[in-house]
């Protein structure tokens, strides 16, 4: 019904702007005629001339029309039928459609614009659609085990003759699972704001050193339990332009890892350096580091390379400090060797 009207409606547009323009160049036309040969028309002649204008001014109208739709549906109609059958399997969840371009004389350059706008969407909404879908799984697995803890000290909690030594030790299992959980939960939330630039970095000047220093000191009960031996090499007066507590994210996940992963007995070093332009933060351990595969994928969420989870941990700390990093458009690279500990390090742009 659409097309029906619209092709009536461009009909009466040609028919009124053909009969316009022929009305006008006969008149002038005929008046010019007139004047030249010396004589005027007779009312039956111009009544003829008028009806076979008329004729003509119809004909050409409908030709026009006829044409005018041949040209909407090959050009027009299909590349947006074509876009539209694509944004549809879209809206119902395939992102996985993409749309061809059409030839460059079946219609406008400018549909095949469109259609690569069109199809570079869908492929990042494909990326996104998959990374949601690992996201959720990998949520709800990493759930799952202190769920499964909680739950099974919960039920043992509940046995009527429990001695007091085993009770402490299964309410210390509720607590480490519980905390661990709000832990998860903490980060997935920070992730998700970071990712979704919820957070936007408010930049002041601070002193570098002293907050390396202050976030280490944070982890002084843990470096005491498993008697781990602390160097420090930190510059004085490096002050940079950042957001303070973004970059606080950063240190106590590089110094959370490190001790994490470092044998009772080993080391672990801090440096910081500095240019003219930039901070340079490094962090080692002599842990247990890792190979070259595991290296390449520390900063993907919920990615653990201890696959036996023998270390608590939730592969979140690192996609948080990378994320942190990016926003703060810093680098970070890591160089480790399985049995030689791993360095972390850092360079942030001081201005």
């Amino acid at each position: 019904m659409k097309n029906t009207l619209r092709t009536i409606r461009n009909f009466l547009v040609f028919f009124l702007l053909i009969a316009f323009v022929i009305t006008c160049c006969l008149m002038l036309f005929t008046s010019m005629l007139q004047r030249a040969i010396g004589r005027s028309f007779t009312e039956a002649e111009i009544t003829a001339a008028a009806k076979l204008t008329m004729v003509n001014v119809v004909l050409i109208s409908a030709g026009m029309a006829a044409a005018d739709y041949l040209r909407r549906k090959f050009t027009v109609e299909r590349p947006v039928r074509k876009i539209i059958e694509a944004t549809n399997r879209m809206i119902a969840g395939d992102f996985n459609v993409r749309v061809d371009p059409v030839g460059a004389f079946a219609a406008d350059e400018r549909f095949n614009e469109i259609i690569g706008c069109i199809n570079r969407m869908a492929e990042e909404l494909s990326g996104v659609e998959t990374l949601r879908t690992d996201f959720i799984a990998n949520v709800s697995h990493e759930m799952k085990t202190p769920l499964a803890v909680i739950r099974n000290y919960g039920t043992l909690l509940q046995a009527p003759d429990l001695p007091e030594e085993q009770r402490m030790e299964y309410a210390r299992g509720v607590t480490n699972a519980s905390r661990r959980l709000a832990e998860m939960v903490t980060n997935i939330l920070k992730l998700n704001r970071l990712e979704n630039q919820q957070i936007w970095p408010q930049t002041a000047e601070f002193d570098l050193g002293e907050q390396l220093c202050s976030c280490l000191l944070q982890f002084e009960n843990v470096w005491e339990q498993k008697n781990i031996e602390i160097e420090t090499d930190i510059a004085d007066g490096v002050q940079v332009l950042a957001d303070a507590e973004l970059l606080s994210l950063v240190w106590n996940n590089l110094f959370s890892n490190a001790f994490k992963f470092t044998e009772p007995g080993g080391t672990v070093s801090v440096r910081l350096t500095a240019t003219d332009q930039h901070a340079l933060v490094q962090v080692q351990d002599t842990g247990c580091g890792m190979n070259a595969e595991v290296g390449a994928h520390i900063f993907e969420k919920f990615y653990q390379g201890d696959t036996s989870h023998a270390i608590q941990g939730n592969g979140l700390g690192l996609a948080l400090v990378k994320r942190v990093i990016d926003i703060t458009q810093g680098e970070i690279r890591v160089e480790s060797a399985v049995g030689s500990g791993s360095t972390f390090t850092v360079k942030i742009r001081r201005a």
